[in-house]
């Protein structure tokens, strides 16, 4: 990976609706060179996919938490086991996996307390081999969505 593919990368990030066009004109490049480029990016999966990021406000999920899980056991399968479960949930849309304790942090969206309550009671609790888990409301975001630094 060259500068001009960091470039694009870049650019890409910060708006990914950019035509090659316009993004060929950017980083000086004809547009079939740059198409070229851009099509090496998507295929190395340096450039995994596009998407619209969405406001959780505009759909009516103001409710966010963190919650800090802990399983009852570290083994291959109780870890596979769990981390399929999660991703299954659609109000959780991030979740790591952490070295120590705890052993998974999960970030969820809800309409409010109560639908954090409601989520946590028929489906976090039940998590396959979750021992423990910890929730931290988050009062506030600070700044917009970080993009990955490629330059």
């Amino acid at each position: 990976m060259d500068a001009l593919d960091r470039e694009i990368l870049s650019l890409m990030q910060e708006d990914g609706r950019l035509s090659v066009t316009d993004l060929a004109s950017q980083v000086g490049l004809s547009l079939s060179a740059c198409h070229r480029r851009l099509k090496e990016l998507e295929t190395t999966g340096a450039i995994q996919r596009y998407r619209a990021v969405i406001s959780p406000k505009a759909v009516g999920l103001d409710f966010e938490t963190i919650v800090f899980i802990t399983l009852d056991r570290s083994d291959v399968h109780a870890i596979g086991e769990f981390e399929e479960a999660v991703t299954k949930l659609p109000n959780v849309v991030e979740a790591e996996r952490l070295f120590g304790e705890p052993d998974f942090m999960i970030r969820v969206l809800t309409r409010d307390l109560a639908g954090y309550q409601e989520l946590y009671d028929r489906a976090l609790s039940h998590l396959p081999g979750a021992k423990r888990l910890t929730s931290t409301i988050v009062m506030k975001r600070i700044g917009p969505e970080r993009t990955v630094p490629v330059r």
